[in-house]
């Protein structure tokens, strides 16, 4: 960007001598390699515009190729790559601002310009993008412990899964054992188990939740809601479950029946409790719930996996609903299961998965396996849904975005005999502090020369700008990968912020470039010299005493006495646990 050498150099000493980029790396996680991608996307896109005075050039279109196709590797290790793909995108949007206001570019080299940079730019890594799902899909074709999150279309692609290549009875009938599946995106199975609600939630009777895992308790008995329905008997007719029916749902485990009454839900106050109630399958009234088919007037029976049903309590008109709202401990952390006023809530759709009925022949499920596409749509939307739901788990260390620059805490990632402790150096990181508030005021001082049309040398004019533009850029590449954090609901930790501290370094590189060679415009070489390398010394020194002081938090601190004597000399802050 300033094409220093210096700059560069001081670049990297403050990447590799910070201890946290070294503990980063020495464990597999996914923010090394993403910062090796978006890093790969921030040099594609340097030395591309480096390029500018020879468009078309083979060298030119190498490094818009390798910018794009870095851009879909850094998206596709995790979804805060997007960020490097907005600055690609403003820096490509500033370049092409830049050819069309040269008016001696004619208009169709302009569209040649558009038309490259959106091949190269949108199309390649889009198409990279999907590339990399067919394969992940294509090589993760087997089940497992997360199925639940998907619908029961796309676990019937998955084999060892229950759905398939399996054959199960088209239509559902009174008497069958089902389980049923909330229809959105990433929605949970209606489950039930021994547990009561506990005192002062409602009634004290059988918790009902959605549960995200295949499991022996979601399943019921379909069951007419005014009389029971012998099995034993091979001479009771098939009658099949139809639209508009009244029917009770029996929890095959504990015997009793799905039920619901104006009590208050234990999370969601608007909505009534849902649980199970009765024994051996006898209840009450309002056990009583309406099936309504989505999109059927007609009284249409209703058909495994496909029908959207709507299940209406009889007394009360509520419908039951699932959501991501989790419960408490004593809930087992499980999904609420509510009754829900709102009957046009998207939330109160449901499906039958698993339909198990001897006397009705069985068909195969083949036909609705979804295709490429709709399993590349729905296994994002699970992901952006399980990403924006993660939450803490018991006695985990989690911080907020504001913490993160000024090294406020760190994360320990080993507790073991060695004992490992994610922590920034901080002569680094409260170095690249002050030298971003240096930019700003830098950036004011330029702007007021700029507005009162103070004239200055061309070497030192282009200096400035050189910096002010090197610097613009990495401070938006900052910016892009830290502030989000602040919009977000979800867990954060501390390694969040580790794409965001290296532009910051960068930045301070600069800056610290900058003010070596500015006094070469107002000093004697000599003397400027001798300034020059005092600051570049004293910086290098710095920062590799602290990496030497620190380097025991990354590659593992003893327990003995005199280990915790020496780790306590370097414990600055209250705060740092280690």
């Amino acid at each position: 960007m300033t094409y220093s050498l210096s700059a560069s150099a001081l670049a990297a000493t403050f990447i590799i001598f910070d201890v946290g980029m070294i503990t980063l790396s020495q464990y597999i996680l996914l923010d090394p390699i993403l910062i090796f991608f978006i890093i790969g996307s921030v040099l594609g896109m340097v030395k591309f515009h480096s390029q500018s005075n020879r468009p078309f050039s083979l060298a030119w279109w190498f490094w818009l190729s390798w910018t794009g196709v870095f851009m879909a590797c850094s998206i596709s290790v995790k979804f805060v790559g997007l960020f490097v793909i907005v600055l690609v995108g403003l820096h490509t949007l500033n370049d092409m601002w830049n050819i069309l206001g040269d008016l001696q570019t004619p208009i169709a080299q302009v569209v040649k310009h558009f038309v490259a940079r959106a091949l190269c730019l949108i199309f390649l890594p889009a198409a990279l993008y999907i590339t990399f799902f067919y394969i992940h899909l294509e090589t993760l074709y087997k089940s497992g412990s997360g199925d639940g999150f998907f619908s029961s279309a796309f676990q019937s692609r998955l084999e060892g899964n229950s759905l398939y290549r399996t054959s199960m009875p088209r239509d559902v009938a009174y008497g069958a054992i089902v389980s049923l599946k909330n229809y959105r995106t990433g929605g949970g199975y209606l489950h039930s188990h021994w547990h009561l609600y506990p005192e002062n939630i409602g009634a004290r009777q059988q918790q009902v939740t959605a549960y995200s895992h295949k499991d022996e308790n979601n399943k019921w008995m379909m069951k007419k809601f005014d009389s029971e329905h012998d099995l034993s008997s091979n001479n009771t007719p098939v009658e099949l479950v139809m639209n508009g029916d009244l029917i009770r749902l029996e929890h095959v485990v504990t015997r009793r029946n799905l039920h619901s009454h104006k009590e208050v839900a234990p999370i969601t106050k608007r909505h009534q409790q849902v649980t199970c109630y009765g024994e051996n399958g006898i209840g009450d009234a309002n056990d009583v719930w309406k099936i309504e088919i989505i999109g059927e007037d007609r009284r249409t029976p209703i058909s495994t996996v496909t029908s959207k049903l709507r299940l209406i309590h009889y007394l009360t008109g509520c419908a039951l609903h699932s959501h991501s709202k989790q419960l408490p401990k004593w809930g087992y952390e499980q999904m609420e299961i509510t009754c829900n006023p709102n009957l046009r809530d998207s939330n109160n759709l449901w499906n039958v998965e698993d339909n198990h009925f001897p006397k009705l022949p069985n068909v195969s499920f083949d036909f609705y396996a979804p295709s490429f596409l709709e399993r590349f749509l729905e296994s994002h939307a699970v992901m952006f849904q399980g990403n924006s739901g993660l939450k803490p788990k018991e006695g985990e260390i989690t911080s907020r975005p504001w913490q993160w620059p000024i090294n406020l805490r760190g994360q320990f990632f080993s507790g073991q005999q060695l004992r490992i402790y994610l922590l920034g150096n901080p002569i680094i990181w409260w170095g690249n502090l002050i030298l971003l508030q240096i930019f700003f005021i830098l950036k004011l001082v330029f702007s007021v020369l700029e507005q009162r049309g103070l004239q200055v040398s061309p070497l030192l004019k282009d200096l400035n700008n050189k910096t002010i533009n090197a610097s613009f850029w990495l401070f938006l590449g900052w910016a892009l990968h830290y502030l989000p954090f602040f919009a977000m609901s979800r867990v954060l930790y501390f390694h969040h912020y580790f794409p965001a501290l290296i532009f910051n370094s960068m930045l301070s590189a600069v800056i610290i470039n900058y003010l070596m060679n500015v006094f070469h415009h107002f000093l004697p070489d000599s003397l400027a010299k001798l300034i020059q390398h005092l600051i570049l010394g004293l910086t290098i020194t710095c920062v590799v005493y602290s990496f030497i002081l620190f380097s025991s938090l990354a590659y593992g601190m003893e327990s003995s006495a005199a280990s915790k004597s020496s780790t306590s000399r370097i414990k600055w802050l209250d705060s740092w646990e280690f």
